[in-house]
């Protein structure tokens, strides 16, 4: 008999907080009817210096399955918060996932980059990845490597060993669901394995709290910049250089205003 969902969620705080997360931003996009390109990630939007779609593509899902497939698997893949004994647990998990969020969908702007520059293949100029399956898969790969007697529990009923998920899953994914991300899955698995070998290493507080900072003021910055929100507090200011903006906080006035763009969704990837 399985322990009870209150003793699992104990056991797995981080894991819970991100899912409660990703739940909540599915409802409010739901709510606010804000379609996928607002919020996911395109080479296009990022050569206009949207950055901060780098985290809100990872956070938003464009459908109750998709959400609830990837929920799935993240709550699985949360047994990582509890193997401290082989050098992972909440700290490693809270860590990494920071490197995760943000060097997959770096590497995911690498790949369009090269495909549409040398390959000219400019389908992928428009492609917007969004979901938080990236991640995930960084997950499957770090336990695949650290914990391969380990399973991988999907929504309740299918169990996969894991030390072949990751790639199982890849290419079940990219037969079954058509509009699946190949490269957001695949730059997963790659910054997964570079955590597990120990080529991305070194992450402590200091470090995370270092990349938590960097992230927040690139994000408000570059949210203010695009234009896509306005933070009536921040005003930002051309210098000598123009590609170097000059910051300064004003007084906060009585609201915000959210402006989404009007470009028409031209599919979504999803990861």
């Amino acid at each position: 008999m399985g322990k009870p969902l209150f003793y699992e969620i104990l056991e797995k705080p981080a894991t819970s907080c991100i899912i409660g997360l990703c739940t909540a931003i599915w409802f409010y996009i739901q709510k606010k009817s804000i379609g996928y390109s607002h919020v996911g990630l395109s080479y296009e939007h990022a050569l206009e210096g949207h950055y901060w779609r780098v985290i809100t593509s990872a956070f938003s899902h464009i459908s109750v399955l998709h959400l609830v497939f990837n929920m799935s698997a993240l709550w699985s893949l949360g047994v990582v918060e509890q193997l401290e004994h082989i050098g992972l647990g909440v700290e490693f998990y809270l860590h990494y996932t920071l490197v995760l969020v943000v060097l997959s969908g770096l590497l995911v702007l690498g790949a369009y980059h090269v495909l549409i520059q040398k390959f000219k293949l400019e389908y992928f100029r428009r492609v917007t990845a969004v979901g938080y399956s990236c991640v995930v898969f960084g997950w499957m790969t770090i336990l695949s490597a650290k914990q391969p007697s380990s399973k991988l529990e999907l929504f309740g009923f299918l169990s996969l060993p894991i030390s072949f998920a990751p790639f199982e899953s890849l290419i079940f994914t990219s037969i079954i669901v058509p509009q699946a991300s190949f490269l957001g899955h695949l730059s997963g698995i790659i910054v997964g394995y570079s955590i597990a070998w120990g080529l991305i290493h070194g992450m402590n507080n200091y470090w995370a709290v270092s990349m938590l900072g960097w992230i927040m003021l690139v994000f408000v910055l570059t949210l203010k910049k695009s234009g896509a929100f306005d933070f009536n507090f921040l005003e930002i200011e051309p210098v000598t250089d123009p590609s170097l903006p000059s910051v300064r906080f004003l007084a906060s006035g009585n609201g915000r205003t959210l402006q989404m763009s009007t470009l028409p969704d031209t599919g979504a990837n999803l990861v």
